[in-house]
């Protein structure tokens, strides 16, 4: 009987670690943001660029992820476009030259162009030699066409430019106009005051995202920030499950940088915090992960922004990023 015993209880504790190591990845989304995939939101120009270690957050934050800011045009390397038509012309020109001077040869033999061939068979070179004239025409024609279109200056078919709209005058893909100019970032100085509106900001939207409280998200972080967690609380409530969080208190915070762009002013903190994090069964309040009573610590890289010459209590969050 024990033989029997102990292989069930030895599947049992397999079966009980497979879906503990299941759960894992949603266990650890337990947090405002853990469902946006380490980094989302807007950094301006510098949405795409690492923030600078700090002694507070000494490794790379999670990279942005989701974002409303496009991220930097790539260009297409110049030699790629270049070898592949050279390619292209050599592989028709030396299918043509073959070609013509074959036929050539049939013609200074005395054969004609493709050696005189009776009957039936001197019908099929006439067709030959008509499909050849006619594919050399092409190139000839293409050739023309696209001499007039170089001393035009370079103008394609079908290019067209936006108008009316900011960034006008740029041609997509074909380097025909001015590209739109991005603002440049300048270093911002902050006032004493901003690092506690930073602190309050923290309190304030974990509060508002426990109770699940879209109005208050909204006029706490930017409209891109408030439409992510709304989404990520939309995912709990399908889940079944609710997030409660509560003694949000910050041990620890550094600035990383802060910045003028334009008519907006950015300021990314990374912030030590501890906090009671518990999760929720939302029909029975059965707790699912977290300790009620054992505060957990995290690490996050905030950004935040205000309108340039705005007061400490304009900040709005606007990306979010987790740390290692």
């Amino acid at each position: 009987m024990s033989r029997l015993k102990t292989p069930l209880r030895r599947w049992v504790e397999i079966l009980t670690l497979c879906g503990a190591l299941a759960l894992a990845p949603s266990l650890a989304a337990a947090k405002m943001g853990g469902l946006l995939g380490g980094g989302a939101g807007s950094r301006g120009v510098k949405t795409y660029s690492a923030p600078p270690a700090t002694n507070t957050a000494p490794s790379t934050a999670a990279p942005i992820q989701r974002s409303v800011t496009p991220p930097p045009a790539t260009q297409q390397q110049p030699g790629f476009a270049a070898s592949q038509g050279s390619f292209g012309r050599s592989m028709l020109g030396g299918l043509a030259g073959g070609l013509i001077g074959a036929g050539l040869f049939g013609l200074l033999t005395g054969h004609g162009l493709f050696g005189g061939l009776d009957g039936f068979a001197s019908m099929i070179g006439f067709l030959i030699q008509f499909a050849l004239l006619a594919f050399l025409a092409r190139l000839a024609f293409q050739w023309w066409q696209n001499r007039n279109l170089a001393t035009a200056g370079g103008a394609r078919p079908n290019a067209f430019a936006f108008s009316g709209a900011p960034g006008a005058g740029f041609r997509p893909g074909f380097g025909g106009g001015p590209a739109t100019r991005r603002p440049q970032a300048a270093p911002l100085q902050l006032a004493a005051a901003d690092f506690p509106a930073f602190e309050r900001l923290l309190a304030q939207t974990q509060d508002a995202y426990s109770q699940e409280d879209t109005a208050a998200l909204g006029r706490l972080t930017t409209a891109e920030m408030a439409g992510y967690f709304s989404e990520e609380l939309a995912e709990r409530r399908r889940q079944g499950v609710v997030n409660r969080i509560s003694g949000v208190k910050l041990l620890q915070g550094d600035l990383a940088e802060a910045w003028r762009e334009g008519s907006d002013e950015y300021a990314t903190v990374a912030m030590r915090f501890a906090l009671i994090d518990v999760t929720l069964d939302r029909a029975s309040g059965r707790i699912v992960s977290g300790d009620p009573r054992q505060p957990t610590q995290s690490t996050e890289v905030w950004t935040f922004r205000r309108p340039a010459g705005a007061g400490p209590d304009a900040w709005r969050l606007s990306a979010l990023q987790q740390t290692a």
